[in-house]
């Protein structure tokens, strides 16, 4: 496979055409058309749909997207560790991090890295919005479910996923009856919630009782048993374990990633890069099991 076709091909899947990855990276429309041509016929598969004016991957050209993206970028992140050969990390690392990670484990991760890279001055502040990394002047953010950004590159370093959970003490709702419960927006709206289980999928009525602003205060609520509540696995999964929490079902959707993003225009510094290592020692798997054994050490 043409590793650069590839890269061609990822660009193009990034940005949703050819036409605005030309213009963001520079490369010729022409070329990067031409590279994922070649790619589509030595692979002799179609990766994108070609509309009049849209371009859509294709189920095989999103599972290669998925699955190449992240294994090209951690080849640029050990290209340029390389690069920066025996330099140090020091100075200042500024991080910004989601409230329910900074809250169950950053405190652990940061005081870690701290030790282990004493000349680096490491700064974390919690932030769930959309902070301009530039301007505000970060070197990485840490976000969930991050939507796409041409201005920044990165990985995913966790997996999670939404379970319902209640107090054993709270019984199911029959057919029809809606189920008291905590969310942690106001503003969702939902009136009912779709569950996954062992059986197939079922659909449940709820009745937000409490609305609360941190995941942390909603499983405390939902311990109490004023009601069920859509929670990470890892944040109840101990909970699960020692009965203390009923699992109702798993949340219909696509699962939690956790990504580590910095700006795609500039050299990854050693500090970047031996953050990034850290979490990758911290996390090898990447799992939901991982991060709740974390959280319970």
């Amino acid at each position: 496979m043409d590793l650069l076709a590839l890269v061609d091909f990822n660009l193009v899947a990034r940005h949703g055409g050819f036409g605005r990855a030309a213009r963001l990276s520079g490369r010729p429309k022409a070329t990067l058309s031409r590279r994922v041509a070649e790619l589509e016929r030595s692979l002799d598969l179609r990766l994108f749909e070609r509309g009049a004016r849209t371009l859509k991957l294709t189920q095989e050209g999103r599972m290669l997207h998925e699955r190449t993206a992240v294994l090209l970028t951690e080849i640029d992140e050990t290209a340029a560790s390389i690069a920066s050969g025996g330099e140090r990390p020091r100075g200042r690392l500024r991080i910004s991090a989601p409230l329910l990670f900074s809250q169950t484990a950053m405190g652990r991760l940061a005081a870690g890295f701290a030790l282990a890279y004493p000349e680096v001055r490491l700064e974390v502040t919690t932030d769930d919005r959309n902070v301009d990394m530039v301007e505000e002047g970060y070197d990485l953010v840490i976000r969930v479910n991050p939507a796409p950004d041409e201005n920044l590159v990165g990985r995913i370093f966790l997996r999670d996923r939404l379970v319902v959970v209640a107090s054993p003490d709270l019984p199911r709702p029959q057919e029809g009856q809606a189920v008291p419960v905590v969310v942690r927006d106001a503003r969702d709206g939902s009136t009912s919630w779709e569950l996954q289980g062992a059986s197939g999928s079922a659909r449940i009525a709820v009745d937000p009782v409490l609305s609360l602003s941190s995941l942390v205060m909603v499983r405390d609520a939902v311990r109490i048993g004023v009601g069920a509540a859509r929670l990470p696995v890892s944040l109840v999964s101990h909970d699960l374990v020692a009965g203390t929490l009923a699992h109702w079902g798993d949340v219909a959707g696509p699962e939690i990633a956790l990504w580590a993003l910095y700006p795609s225009r500039r050299l990854l510094s050693a500090r970047v890069s031996s953050f990034l290592d850290y979490l990758k020692a911290a996390f090898p798997k990447g799992t939901p099991d991982e991060l709740a054994a974390y959280l319970a050490g």
